[in-house]
């Protein structure tokens, strides 16, 4: 992993993307036009913050990656199972599709998605040339939203499992994720407890998000799995995290081109 600084801009990296030259980038909070309490890189118009101060933001990180502005294809985020295929990039004013997934081919399109506790998933088959983006919150987690853009990818490009790396990133760790006794029963209708998804402290539980994820990014055959083991909560002046911050706060992007890195 490693992180970038384009002037004000700072944003994380994986290595095995890093090593295939693809462009990408998940983005701390910093550097951005926006006042409390979205300071000050946030790129959700969903949370209170003026679309001029997005546009503005979405724009730096376009900057920052070298990449031409207005290239994004995002949707709005509704925790479900939902992967869609980005064929160009959607322009502002333009309606957003409900997914959780977006999937692409298209190196002129930059695959973007928010964050805020949340786990980013970027995948890309060296292979086939075909990049994807998830979001993955607890819902989603159970509804294997990993795996269901794996298989997009499987059935949309052909591509092998066994091709495609997945790189999971910042994100809520388990000793600040306490969830309620459904979501803890929810989770043991997937995962043997022996696997530590479920943390059970007396009469309180807590999900590790990251490690869920990869267990069902192995179930679906992927093995090339790179984990930032970064936690937004712990480390909140660098990334938005909605449960530290009371919901009071921004949301982050994960980014990922497939136009050449260089």
């Amino acid at each position: 992993m490693a992180i970038h600084k384009k002037g004000l801009i700072s944003y994380f990296s994986f290595n095995q993307l890093d090593n295939e030259g693809i462009l990408h980038g998940i983005f701390m909070r910093h550097g951005g036009c926006s006042p409390q309490p979205w300071s000050s890189l946030n790129l959700a118009t969903s949370v209170g913050d003026t679309r001029e101060n997005v546009i503005e933001n979405r724009n730096r990180i376009s900057d920052s990656l070298g990449i031409e502005r207005n290239t994004f294809f995002d949707v709005w985020q509704v925790h479900s199972s939902n992967v869609i295929y980005a064929g160009k990039p959607r322009l502002v004013g333009e309606p957003h599709v409900q997914a959780d997934g977006i999937l692409t081919d298209r190196p002129e399109i930059a695959l973007l998605m928010l964050f805020a506790d949340c786990v980013p998933i970027l995948f890309y088959d060296p292979r086939k040339k075909v990049g994807a983006v998830a979001h993955a919150g607890w819902q989603g987690t159970f509804k294997q939203i990993a795996a269901a853009t794996a298989k997009a990818m499987i059935d949309q490009f052909a591509c092998e499992a066994a091709d495609i790396m997945a790189c999971i990133g910042p994100s809520i760790c388990q000793e600040h994720y306490q969830v309620g006794q459904e979501v803890a029963a929810a989770a043991d209708q997937l995962f043997d407890r022996k696997e530590k998804v479920v943390l059970q402290k007396e009469d309180q539980y807590f999900i590790n998000l990251q490690l869920a994820n990869q267990i069902i990014l192995e179930r679906a055959g992927l093995r090339m799995i790179e984990q930032a083991q970064i936690c937004t909560a712990c480390h909140n002046t660098d990334w938005f995290s909605h449960r530290a911050e009371k919901g009071q706060t921004g949301r982050f992007g994960a980014v990922l081109t497939l136009k050449n890195n260089g």
